[in-house]
């Protein structure tokens, strides 16, 4: 039981210290979810972890669903409600006080610098997301291109990315991922 609690407690520490840290969205705190789980905690491997983190991805709503999925494969139902709370919970409370001090600072110099600073910050952050999430996913040559043909595909042509999905799964359920 203490057991239990006690990864319960790490789930909610890290992902409450993870949702302070997240500038960009949830996405942006991929490589270091990745590092916790994977590589710290050993709560899952690689395929694991890019497998949740696509799930997450086709998953109507936030982002943020990854999160829940890391805590339900760590503890279960309770683990997933820990991981989410703990990742919204903070940075929600922190939006709403600041977001009032904001916004009464709106002409403010230093306002705007900090936004466009912020700008790059969250740039780089979701670049290591990728880079992060490409390198836990890339298990064969197959799934190398189809990331390669994803990427160039979503770059050039405006097509719904469903259809990308959709072809990656066909490719999945001819084993050929």
């Amino acid at each position: 039981m203490s057991s239990e609690i006690g990864t319960l407690l790490t789930l909610a520490g890290y992902f409450a210290l993870l949702s302070l840290f997240a500038i960009g969205g949830a996405n942006a705190a991929l490589p270091e979810m990745h590092r916790l789980a994977v590589e710290v905690m050993h709560w899952m491997n690689d395929r694991q972890f890019a497998d949740m983190y696509a799930i997450a991805q086709v998953t109507p709503g936030p982002n943020v669903i990854v999160v829940t999925l890391i805590g339900y494969h760590v503890a279960g139902l309770l683990g997933a409600f820990v991981a989410t709370l703990a990742m919204c919970g903070p940075t929600c409370v922190f939006a709403f006080f600041i977001g009032q001090v904001w916004d009464r600072f709106k002409d403010a110099p230093w306002r705007m610098a900090i936004q466009a600073a912020l700008v790059p910050v969250s740039i780089g952050l979701i670049g290591a997301s990728a880079a992060v999430i490409a390198r836990a996913a890339a298990q064969s040559w197959v799934a190398v291109a189809v990331m390669v043909v994803t990427a160039v595909v979503t770059y050039t042509i405006r097509v719904n990315p469903l259809w990308i999905f959709a072809g990656a799964a066909l490719l999945g359920l001819g084993g050929l991922m």
